[in-house]
């Protein structure tokens, strides 16, 4: 299997805001009006656009959440964690991975404003995944999450919100 270095260096893949490695590997040429678009949208978006993402041990995504629906799929190496948070405060825990008949999934939708963050498990020396998006990603739909107000929101979850938190929007 190759290391993670290799792959970041093979697929080309660039640091994410959010932690890890990216790089956008397709952006629909259509488009949707953001009047046919419920949920705040600014303008009009791709129909769906996809990635793929890279985390490392001791890597995480850091808490956020975006305004549409999106699919992680598991491609190469250890089993991912995705915590997510749903508007009511109710936490789940996804494992991402191929080991299917110990329940792992290699698919799972995030739906649009669940607050969430990934972390490679502690056996994991990187995950490989894609994420696809639809409505299509946008810099301006993504908001990190200020860990000190989202565990002052969720206070049992403010280890694991401290924990996967990157520090306020503005630093």
């Amino acid at each position: 299997m190759p290391s993670a270095p290799d792959l970041v260096a093979s697929l080309g893949l660039v640091p994410h805001p959010e932690g890890g490695h990216y790089r956008e590997t397709y952006r629909a040429a259509g488009t949707v009006a953001a009047d046919a678009l419920s949920g705040g949208f600014s303008g009009p978006r791709s129909i769906s656009t996809a990635i793929l993402y890279l985390l490392e041990a001791n890597d995480f995504s850091a808490f956020h959440r975006i305004r549409s629906d999106e699919v992680w799929h598991f491609h190469l190496g250890g089993t991912l964690w995705i915590h997510e948070i749903d508007p009511s405060g109710q936490l789940t825990t996804t494992c991402l991975g191929h080991d299917v008949v110990n329940g792992e999934q290699l698919q799972h939708v995030v739906p649009a404003g669940h607050w969430f963050a990934a972390q490679p498990a502690p056996s994991t020396s990187f995950a490989l995944v894609g994420c696809t998006v639809a409505p299509g990603f946008a810099f301006e739909d993504f908001e990190m999450a200020d860990p000190m107000a989202l565990a002052a929101q969720w206070p049992a979850h403010g280890e694991l919100i401290a924990r996967l938190g990157r520090g306020a929007p503005s630093e």
